[in-house]
């Protein structure tokens, strides 16, 4: 009986993920490479243009199991969490917040409002910016890619580093660049 426990603890302990990411008291996960801005786009974008990194913005909900997934198994890959720390200026978004968003064209609204004009279905849900936005367009318009859902940790690596070499401006669409990088590194998901 005794021995029957300590080999269930055992089991138990060996189940839970190597890595627990922290939930703030709104229910969403939180990482030191995440920014607290007062959520006007255009400032962020101006910040992150001042560090030299790549806006980014994440849309997450409370009990997102695959935002758990992301924070709990991809983020912390050390190459994802280098890039995310070095390269990108990170807000996140709550998909069913009241903390009010100023988007790239100058309207106010609350996050889940915003999110919703967005049209932002799945969390997580990553939009990436380039450094210059005109002014009259929409967070969605000015994404240089959105990448909705949760992906595996080279999918993610991949995208990031994509986004950091401006791959979307050249003629090699994030596809065939993922699959010639998989290819070349022999690498599956």
């Amino acid at each position: 009986m005794f021995l029957r426990r300590i080999v269930t603890a055992a089991a138990l302990v060996l189940a839970l993920p190597a890595f627990a990411a922290t939930l703030g008291d709104d229910g969403l996960h939180k990482t030191d490479w995440m920014r607290d801005t007062f959520k006007d786009l255009r400032e962020d974008l101006e910040e992150a243009n001042a560090e030299g990194k790549r806006l980014l913005i994440i849309i997450e909900q409370r009990g997102c199991i695959y935002c758990t997934k992301m924070h709990e198994e991809v983020f912390p890959m050390p190459e994802i969490d280098a890039a995310l720390n070095d390269q990108f200026f990170v807000i996140q978004i709550n998909m069913f917040g009241d903390v009010e968003v100023t988007d790239f064209d100058g309207t106010t609204l609350p996050e889940k409002d915003m999110v919703r004009r967005w049209n932002a279905l799945f969390t997580p849900t990553m939009m990436f910016f380039p450094q210059e936005v005109p002014e009259d367009v929409t967070a969605t318009q000015a994404a240089v890619a959105v990448m909705p859902g949760a992906f595996g940790r080279w999918t993610t690596l991949n995208l990031l580093n994509w986004i950091t070499a401006e791959g979307y401006l050249g003629d090699e669409s994030f596809q065939k660049y993922h699959a010639r990088i998989i290819q070349e590194q022999g690498i599956s998901e």
